[in-house]
C-alpha cells in the first residue's frame, strides 16, 4: 500500500508540473516584458534617419489611450491612411493602472503605425510599478531627439505622483538639452504629459519652468495631454502657445506641420 501510495503521489505531482506553465499567472504588478523593449529609442533613430535634412516635418500629437483600446487601434489605422507623417508623439497614460501588461497592449497597437513613434510617461503610468515597466518598455521618462533641425524635448512632469520627492520637472535634464547637440538644431518643441497650472504639475516652480523652457533655441510651442480634452492656449502671454490633446475616447488628434517660416496646426478627427 506504502507502494501504491507513492506512485499516486509522484504521478500527480507529474501532472501538476506538465501543466504549471498555463496555471501560473504572474502578479499584474510584476515587470515582466515580452515583446520589443527600448521602444523609444529605436523609433528615434528612425525618426531622425528619415527626417535627416528636411526642411518641413509634420507629426501627429495625440495621447491619453490607456481605456480606449479599440479607438486607439482606429485612430492606427486613420493614421496608415495618410502617407504625409513623418512620426506620432503619444503625449502619455498608455496605462490606467500602471500593469505592465496595459503597457505591452498599447504598445503592440501602436507599433501596427506605418511610421515611429515616441511615448511620454503619463501619471497614470506612474501608478504601481508602472514606471518600471515604462522604463523596460520604452526607456527614460526624459528624453529628446532631433528631427530635421528641430529638437523634440519630452519630459517627465507628473510631480503629484512622486509626492514632491523628486525633482520633477527634471531641471538638470531640461539644461543638459541647451547644449547637447547644439549645432544641429536650431528650433525647439517641448512635449510633456501634465502642463504648468494643472493641479498635479508642481506650480512652485510653474514660472521657472517657463522661463528654462524660453532658453531652448527657436522655442515654437509646447504640447501636452492628461485633461481629456482638447484645447489650446498662451499660458504665460508670453507668446508660447501650449497644444493640449484630447483622451483617445475623442476620437481626435493634432497634426502640426513645421515649416522654415514657421508652423501650422489642425486638429483631426477620425
Amino acid at each position: 500500500m506504502h507502494n501504491i501510495a507513492k506512485r499516486m503521489a509522484t504521478g500527480i505531482l507529474a501532472i501538476l508540473t506538465l501543466g504549471s506553465c498555463e496555471l501560473i499567472d504572474y502578479h499584474p504588478y510584476d515587470v515582466r516584458v515580452s515583446g520589443e523593449t527600448d521602444v523609444n529609442a529605436h523609433n528615434i533613430a528612425e525618426i531622425e534617419r528619415n527626417c535627416l535634412g528636411k526642411d518641413t516635418l509634420r507629426f501627429i500629437t495625440m495621447g491619453d489611450s490607456q481605456r480606449w483600446y479599440d479607438e486607439t487601434e482606429d485612430f492606427v489605422k486613420d493614421v496608415n491612411r495618410r502617407k504625409d507623417i513623418d512620426f506620432v508623439i503619444h503625449g502619455g497614460d498608455m496605462s490606467d493602472f500602471g500593469l505592465t501588461n496595459e503597457f505591452m497592449w498599447q504598445r503592440d497597437i501602436m507599433n501596427k503605425l506605418n511610421v515611429p513613434y515616441v511615448t511620454l510617461i503619463g501619471n497614470h503610468d506612474c501608478l504601481g510599478t508602472g514606471e518600471e515597466s515604462y522604463r523596460a518598455i520604452f526607456g527614460d521618462p526624459n528624453f529628446s531627439f532631433i528631427a530635421g533641425r528641430v529638437k523634440f524635448v519630452c519630459l517627465n512632469t507628473n510631480a503629484i505622483e512622486y509626492d514632491y520627492s523628486r525633482p520633477i520637472p527634471d531641471f538638470n535634464f531640461i539644461e543638459q538639452e541647451f547644449t547637447d547637440r547644439v549645432d544641429e538644431f536650431d528650433r525647439t518643441v517641448v512635449s510633456m504629459h501634465i502642463r504648468p497650472f494643472c493641479m498635479e504639475f508642481n506650480n512652485n516652480v510653474a514660472n521657472v519652468f517657463q522661463l528654462y523652457l524660453k532658453q531652448y533655441p527657436g522655442l515654437l510651442f509646447c504640447t501636452a495631454a492628461h485633461e481629456h480634452h482638447l484645447f489650446e492656449e498662451d499660458l504665460f502671454d508670453d507668446g508660447i502657445m501650449y497644444y493640449m490633446s484630447d483622451c483617445m475616447k475623442g476620437r481626435s488628434y493634432y497634426l502640426f506641420t513645421i515649416t522654415p517660416e514657421g508652423y501650422e496646426r489642425e486638429v483631426v478627427y477620425f
